[in-house]
């Protein structure tokens, strides 16, 4: 079974957060960013990619964003400073 990525979008540092699960994340962060992925990131323009954790499983990827999505905000946004204080778009890195 191939691997997953976990992956956090915003629309702005310290914004509106959503966890993700992708097999394909490059596929799946243009989706968000162009609009495709119907639903909550579309609804609030979240289209800056913060944080992706690579997993060599997809079903402990799904497990993990289950685990974040029960996380207090406060814990989610410790979690992105850790790996990119300045909440950079790490969209162009993934390509």
């Amino acid at each position: 079974m191939p691997g997953g990525w976990i992956y956090i979008m915003t629309n702005k540092p310290n914004g509106i957060l959503y966890v993700g699960v992708t097999r394909d994340l490059a596929r799946r962060a243009w989706e968000h960013r162009e609009g495709l992925a119907d639903g909550f990131t579309k609804r609030y323009g979240l289209k800056r990619l913060v944080y992706v954790e690579k997993h060599d499983e997809i079903v402990v990827a799904i497990q993990r964003e289950k685990n974040l999505k029960h996380w207090r905000r406060a814990w989610k946004v410790a979690l992105i400073l850790t790996e990119n204080p300045e909440w950079a778009d790490l969209y162009d890195l993934i390509g």
